[in-house]
């Protein structure tokens, strides 16, 4: 009898399903296999709690970052620094160089407490002054003998016309001139003529004494008898230190090399002293 290939079952099917040689075969390796070996979990020190930050927008403050190599400075930021790196690379002659020896903190707080007392008026103090003497003047009072105050003065040329003459009895001068010219000559001034000239840090600091932005220069003229003994004793440290002190004029700044000028001349001598070494 022939054969009917429509009757043969060709493979076992499961509900309709055709059946898939590679999934049974897949099928059987698995049940085959052994249960699984499960990774252990790290053991964690419960005194040690994680505790992760988020940095999203109004959590966790944002860590610091260093951004300086980012940011395009300003010109005058850029031309103030290349100048003080010249500073340091260029030989610098004593004259210009005397500016970076300034007096020591404790004597600059000293003097700072004197100048305080010595404030020149402000525009209000002068205001009223001129409407009291206004009143009196319209009262027909007898007008009251004016004083000058002992005050501190300021101003290249005026403090200049005030050590001419000898009435300067301290000169104070900023470190940090621009341009240097305008005060360079200045301490050579003092020198000829007998002030004692102190060199301070900071134009901003003594224009806060006389209640502007900056101040090249002041001077005092006058004191009263109790700050005599805290004058004289300013002075004397001005003779010892920059008067009287004939190294700040003879002393070059400057000369300072970079660092990849450094590590050229220290390759250099060490492969001359290995060339020696080896001869």
């Amino acid at each position: 009898m022939p054969r009917d290939n429509k009757t043969k079952a060709s493979a076992p099917a499961k509900a309709g399903k055709p059946y898939n040689k590679a999934a049974g075969a897949k099928g059987a390796k698995k049940g085959g296999q052994k249960g699984k070996v499960e990774k252990k979990a790290p053991a964690v020190n419960p005194l040690f709690e994680k505790r992760p930050r988020n940095f999203g927008i109004g959590q966790a403050i944002q860590p610091k970052r260093d951004l300086t190599r980012f940011v395009r400075w300003p010109k005058y930021i850029r031309m103030q620094r290349q100048k003080r790196v010249l500073y340091s690379r260029l030989k610098v002659p004593p004259a210009i160089n005397q500016f970076t020896n300034t007096l020591p903190k404790n004597h600059a707080i000293q003097l700072f407490s004197l100048l305080d007392k010595y404030k020149p008026e402000t525009r209000i103090q002068k205001a009223k002054r001129l409407k009291l003497k206004a009143e009196a003047v319209a009262k027909k009072e007898a007008p009251k003998e004016e004083t000058r105050p002992d005050v501190v003065k300021y101003g290249v040329n005026h403090v200049t016309s005030l050590v001419e003459s000898k009435e300067a009895k301290l000169v104070l001068i900023a470190h940090d001139v621009d341009p240097i010219e305008l005060v360079l000559w200045l301490p050579a001034l003092c020198r000829k003529v007998g002030v004692p000239y102190a060199i301070v840090k900071g134009k901003a600091r003594l224009g806060k004494v006389v209640g502007k932005k900056t101040a090249t220069v002041l001077a005092l003229t006058t004191v009263e008898k109790g700050d005599a003994k805290a004058l004289e004793a300013l002075q004397n440290v001005a003779k010892d230190q920059f008067n009287n002190n004939d190294s700040i004029r003879k002393v070059w700044g400057g000369g300072v090399l970079g660092k990849k000028s450094v590590a050229a001349i220290r390759k250099k001598t060490k492969a001359a002293s290995s060339t020696l070494g080896t001869q």
